[in-house]
């Protein structure tokens, strides 16, 4: 739409934009350039991206920032220098740290659980990535492929050698697709699910993958377009869930120990353990209730592995026939407590399921101990031996939770939890006003970073994720997206995330997050600086940002222009290279955007490197 006003202002504002259109191009031509392969060859896709790009001025977009920070105007003598860590820390996960986990109690896991380091001992440098990184290669190449130097651990190699988890050939790593309990590959094993379970019409879109070793399991799910949440402890099989992130798998370091799951109830559309070695039966089947707790109606629990078919087997799994037959009978047990379904037993592999409703149930003889609500305020709150309640509903046929939803049908269906009033504040008309906000917001990011619909960023984070629509505008096969609800939220959305079919997990921007480092190519946050405003330092998150950051990964963060020129101060410190655009609506708006790339560097970079704290 055209504006008014005096046409030598016009002509000189045509002029400014041109220049910072120019500038912006060149920054992300050098971004494309600094893409590297497998290799650490420039990055042919990349490369072409960048050739390709359309550099002329974007009528609806003003890339001049006017409200006089740019940032161009700092004193470089204020700029405060992080350094880099020492070499030691290339892998650190501080609140999975190996020497702490150790002083905890092992009962029910306690010591694998999140132990985080007190403010004092927080390391404030950057991590390095060791000699030799890699960018990871694109998806689907990335399933099967890992560059050596990027986690240079072959334990797992020898010890999994038999299994086909994973292969040292060479300069790479080759994850063959199999799996302690799918010898014949994880598609094999995957179709024999879907012949009981219907994964082939978008009816399942969400997983939970238990104790996942190197998430082969959900790797392949994306050939059915499900998308698996797979965890595992950082214990003695080293580097698996690293390993899985650097293959573009959603994974993080977790266990089922003595406190919740950072999940809301409801969100899974199935859970699965393929020989978790989680003690089902054990804890009055606590754990089996968690799982019921995150399944929603009509959801299914999957089982394969001991002690599935112990009369066949207990003499390969070299445990004694009683042990296994009362652990099944635990199992079986609990299973029917939860009223839960029996739909297959084949082999080694069972299935059951959750009913849609509590009608049924309702019938039984059966009198489990309930929960005094459904819960979803679970940051480290304590896992109890009770069943979570079904919603309510208004006839016995009804199914409880509302009724499932193709994928990707589900993405843009306002979600039950909207629909029935169960997220305060949070309308039909707020719901679709949001999605195309961020739809607009998303082409903009789009037109001015253009890797990001290359496949080029396969791992993506977005830190303040609301009701998921930046993920929804996002959704391409060649992606995924970890929602995070800070758990100091307003409004905690993360179980309307799952209604949409997407994954997301709690978590508390004050601690670092359970993952190791380097294992996102682009993070997103909105407005995350000015929630956490007096909660913790802004240097604190940003570091932890860096930890999680590829090099030559992106960032995108939209906040107030206030809070983004405190921010940029502090990243020009990092090793990162910015620039501040303006909101898509035009100048006047005080909410900016900032583009970040963090500098490729590794280990062998520092020569001074320093473990400052």
């Amino acid at each position: 739409m055209a504006t008014k006003g005096n046409s030598g202002d016009l002509k000189g504002r045509g002029s400014m934009s041109i220049l910072v259109v120019a500038v912006l191009c060149c920054f992300f031509y050098i971004l494309g350039a600094w893409q590297r392969s497998g290799f650490g060859k420039g990055d042919s896709i990349a490369v072409e991206i960048t050739k390709q790009s359309d550099c002329s001025i974007l009528s609806n977009l003003n890339y001049e920032t006017h409200h006089n920070d740019d940032g161009r105007n700092d004193d470089s003598k204020e700029i405060k220098e992080i350094k880099p860590c020492d070499k030691r820390y290339i892998d650190y996960t501080p609140c999975h740290d190996q020497m702490r986990a150790m002083t905890f109690p092992r009962e029910n896991m306690i010591y694998r659980e999140r132990h985080c380091p007190p403010v004092e001992e927080k390391l404030h440098c950057l991590i390095p990535a060791p000699e030799g990184y890699a960018t990871p290669f694109p998806w689907p190449k990335s399933r099967d492929y890992v560059p050596f130097a990027n986690a240079p651990y072959k334990s797992l190699t020898v010890e999994k050698a038999v299994q086909n988890w994973i292969q040292y050939e060479g300069n790479v790593f080759r994850f063959p697709g199999g799996g302690t309990q799918f010898p014949h590959g994880a598609d094999a094993y995957i179709d024999q699910l879907a012949a009981v379970i219907p994964m082939d019409n978008g009816m399942v879109r969400t997983v939970l993958d238990t104790g996942c070793g190197v998430a082969s399991f959900g790797a392949y799910l994306f050939r059915k377009n499900v998308i698996a949440m797979s965890f595992a402890p950082r214990d003695s099989h080293e580097a698996q869930v690293q390993f899985a992130l650097e293959r573009g798998v959603p994974t993080f370091i977790g266990v089922l120990g003595s406190i919740m799951l950072p999940f809301p109830s409801r969100s899974f559309d199935m859970a699965h353990c393929s020989r978790c070695l989680i003690p089902w039966g054990a804890n009055d089947g606590m754990y089996m209730m968690e799982v019921d707790r995150l399944l929603r109606p009509g959801g299914y629990w999957v089982l394969s592995g001991p002690p599935i078919n112990w009369k066949t087997n207990f003499v390969s799994w070299q445990r004694p026939r009683e042990e296994l037959e009362e652990e099944q009978r635990r199992i079986e047990d609990v299973a029917k407590l939860l009223c839960w379904e029996k739909k297959y037993e084949k082999g080694e592999m069972a299935i059951w399921r959750k009913r849609p409703n509590n009608e049924y149930c309702r019938k039984q003889n059966s009198h489990p101990t309930m929960c005094e609500s459904i819960k979803d305020d679970v940051w480290y709150k304590k896992m109890e031996a009770c069943v979570t309640p079904y919603p309510e509903t208004s006839s016995p046929d009804e199914h409880a939770g509302g009724e499932w939803k193709p994928f990707p049908k589900r993405l843009d269906i306002v979600p039950f939890r909207i629909s029935s009033g169960s997220v305060p504040g949070v309308s039909a008309e707020t719901f679709q006003d949001d999605n195309r906000a961020w739809k607009k917001h998303v082409n903009a990011y789009k037109r001015i970073n253009k890797l990001i619909e290359s496949g080029r960023y396969r791992n993506i984070m977005d830190m303040n994720a609301g009701l998921g629509s930046f993920a929804a505008a996002l959704n391409s096969p060649k992606l995924w997206v970890m929602n995070v609800m800070p758990t100091i939220a307003e409004k905690d959305t993360l179980g309307v995330i799952y209604e949409r079919g997407l994954i997301g997990i709690y978590h508390d921007w004050c601690e670092a997050f359970s993952t190791y480092p380097r294992t996102y190519d682009l993070i997103h946050a909105n407005g995350l600086f000015s929630l956490y405003k007096d909660k913790c330092s802004i240097e604190d998150i940003l570091l932890e940002m860096d930890r999680i950051l590829r090099p030559e990964g992106a960032v995108i963060l939209r906040d107030e222009v206030d809070v983004l020129s405190k921010v940029r101060k502090i990243v020009k410190g990092m090793r990162w290279s910015t620039e501040m655009v303006d909101h898509e609506d035009g100048p006047l708006v005080s909410e900016k955007v900032l583009f970040a790339v963090k500098r490729y560097w590794v280990v062998s970079d520092n020569n001074n490197s320093t473990s400052s704290q």
